[in-house]
């Protein structure tokens, strides 16, 4: 599989970020019409996105090994490649059943911010990689919010196949720019599998993975709760339209891309502990304000979407650095880390939103949600003082 041989450009990384993010919600607003066209329930159609992200968080656990022992080029080629094949098949499919086959077959596209981590990690020192991480994660931010409004209009022009047929064409020019572009940046793989398992117990034993990890999951995790609660409140307290609903989620991912650029400016000199430790304490005390504020009955729709900026300004100063962080506990296993970390995110983003529906209801919505976001911003804290506290006790030259 050798075409290129520099190494990527961080543009590439960027679009193979993306191209993942938005093949997981730019069909969202057509789920209505596809189970009106295939004739069946709506929770039957909407395994296309549950089903998905399950698929995604095992093969997460896959594509990690799989990159640190063959490199990321050839597993992200044909991770791309079965990703423009099950979009086609997505198009083509005259049964509920065969559009979910292959709609979960479409969850290898999963491997691009993966193995883009993992190949940033390489290609850089921990703290320039966080800085290069930043910039990625911006791409991460833009596409939620432009995905669903992009998916909607070719809906309504098209039909909802369109956007799967979008889905082809972008897999096949990710497909020509990865063969292009995407030179190897994994240079020091294991000769064998049994080899590399033999550094798996030194990256499952480190304190240091897991108080990242933990970081990042929580984290997302406070994201997580506030999607699947603010609808509910936006409706039941402040009863605003979808449009403006729209509007105040879009709010919180402003301040991720916010906290992301200031993340890619200074990150690289600065260290990691410390960006994290401030972006936590940020997250965590914008909801815990708004918590008080509804407590003294002084909340507002201002209060509640307020205390989101927060949330998503310090989620922007930490997870690029916990990225780098948990990938550079052991640089031979980065693409290891980075799936198994994702896997951890998506199975905790999974509870989190299970949970968070359960419990809110419209007589404690913005305390349920503001409660559930600030838990988790201030279990990332925990967390990255814990790393901070390893660092002191058990002082390694490669500690971040």
């Amino acid at each position: 599989m050798r075409a290129a041989s520099s190494p990527p450009s961080l543009v590439t990384l960027v679009f193979a970020t993306a191209i993942s993010v938005l093949s997981l919600n730019m069909f969202l607003p057509s789920l209505a019409r596809m189970a009106g066209d295939f004739q069946v329930d709506y929770a039957l159609v909407n395994l296309s996105v549950a089903g998905y992200l399950a698929v995604s968080a095992v093969l997460q656990l896959i594509m990690g090994p799989l990159s640190d022992r063959f490199g990321r080029r050839p597993v992200l080629l044909i991770c791309i490649a079965v990703f423009v094949v099950a979009s086609v098949g997505c198009v083509l499919a005259e049964s509920i059943w065969t559009f979910l086959g292959f709609r979960l077959l479409q969850a290898a596209v999963v491997a691009g911010p993966v193995l883009s981590n993992a190949a940033i990690r390489d290609m850089h020192p921990p703290n320039e990689a966080a800085s290069k991480l930043g910039y990625v994660a911006m791409a991460m931010a833009l596409a939620p919010m432009l995905g669903p409004m992009l998916g909607g209009a070719l809906d309504s022009l098209f039909g909802w196949r369109a956007g799967f047929v979008l889905y082809s064409a972008l897999g096949a020019g990710m497909l020509l720019l990865l063969w292009v572009d995407m030179g190897e940046t994994n240079t020091n793989r294991s000769s064998t599998f049994a080899a590399q398992l033999r550094e798996y117990p030194h990256l499952f034993q480190a304190r240091r993975f897991w108080g990242y990890s933990l970081c990042a999951a929580f984290s997302i995790g406070g994201f997580y709760s506030f999607i699947t609660g603010a609808p509910l409140v936006a409706a039941a307290w402040f009863d605003l339209s979808p449009a403006m609903l729209g509007l105040g989620i879009g709010i919180i991912t402003g301040g991720f891309m916010v906290g992301n650029f200031i993340t890619g400016r200074i990150a690289a000199r600065t260290p990691l502990t410390t960006m994290i430790l401030i972006g936590r304490i940020v997250a965590s005390t914008g909801p815990l304000l708004g918590l008080l504020l509804f407590l003294l009955e002084l909340g507002s729709v201002w209060v509640f979407f307020g205390s989101a900026i927060f949330v998503g300004f310090g989620n922007g100063l930490t997870n690029a650095n916990a990225s780098a962080g948990l990938m550079s506990v052991r640089p031979k296993l980065a693409g290891s880390a980075a799936g198994l970390s994702g896997a951890m995110i998506v199975a905790l983003g999974a509870v989190l939103t299970t949970l968070t529906g359960l419990w809110v209801s419209p007589e404690n919505g913005p305390f349920l949600v503001l409660g559930m976001m600030w838990a988790c911003s201030f279990a990332g804290l925990l967390a990255v003082v814990y790393v901070r506290w390893v660092d002191r006790q058990d002082p390694l030259p490669e500690a971040i």
